[in-house]
């Protein structure tokens, strides 16, 4: 067993290639993105670890 903290971060898909200021064009939408972050907190769970979780689109105090 275990425990982990998961957290939704948008700023992994930033494209910073070009420039400072990092191009989000290739992210997916909210409704998609979110779907990702579920299907991995249920993966997560699903291995024996208990999971607590950030709320997706939101700002947090980590």
């Amino acid at each position: 067993g275990g425990a982990i903290l998961a957290v939704s971060q948008f700023t992994l898909l930033g494209d910073c290639r070009k420039g400072r200021r990092p191009s989000f064009v290739a992210a997916a939408r909210p409704e998609e993105a979110d779907g990702l972050y579920r299907s991995f907190v249920t993966e997560v769970a699903g291995q024996g670890l208990e999971v607590q979780e950030g709320r997706f689109q939101q700002h947090m105090d980590v």
